[in-house]
């Protein structure tokens, strides 16, 4: 395990306007708060086959990254951002859903399987590794694993959205801390029920 800070976190999710709101895009969520606090807006880039947008925070150059490659394909954009600017697997966060979390839970981790998600699956691909951290932003399971899809590609409820969003905003202060390589402060904060 690298002593190195986060220097590019992901956001996963699917582009366009009818995915925007959705179970599935609540990494985009992160990602667009991550952004918001620094005023730091997303540009298109061509070269990475998403919008990225760039902050100086810690004292660190830090970057977001939202793949417009579609959930499956997230990995050719995350790649080629870690080939531009020479960051390291372990130096990346991809922010993802998490059927296995409830609601408004968001957990930290690095390394492990993809559990059937496609992003994360293209992703370990893509990198020909598991060891990059993850931030696993709960979303509840739907109790069959025949309506996941449905669900997942779903808009949550309005009292679902803003836990999760509550959630995101706590996440969001720890970033000094990722980028510090400060994990067990962030597993700490994040993991104790407040």
């Amino acid at each position: 395990m690298s002593d190195t800070g986060i220097r590019l976190i992901v956001g996963l999710g699917n582009p366009g306007s009818q995915y925007e709101a959705t179970r599935h895009n609540v990494g985009f969520w992160f990602a667009d708060i991550v952004a918001r606090t620094a005023s730091a807006p997303f540009r298109v880039e061509p070269k990475f086959y998403g919008e990225i947008s760039r902050l100086s925070r810690a004292g660190c150059d830090l970057r977001l990254l939202k793949p417009a490659t579609y959930m499956n394909r997230s990995g050719q954009s995350i790649a080629a951002v870690l080939r531009y600017f020479d960051i390291l697997p372990e130096q990346i966060l991809v922010a993802h859903d998490e059927l296995d979390l409830p609601v408004g839970a968001v957990r930290l981790k690095q390394g492990g399987g993809h559990a059937g998600h496609n992003g994360l699956r293209d992703t370990i691909s893509a990198l020909g590794t598991r060891e990059f951290w993850r931030l696993r932003i709960g979303i509840a399971h739907p109790g069959d694993r025949s309506l996941v899809t449905g669900y997942v590609l779903g808009r949550p409820s309005h009292d679902d959205q803003q836990r999760i969003i509550a959630a995101l905003d706590d996440a969001e202060r720890v970033v000094d801390d990722l980028i510090g390589a400060r994990y067990q402060a962030v597993m700490n904060r994040l993991h104790t029920p407040i």
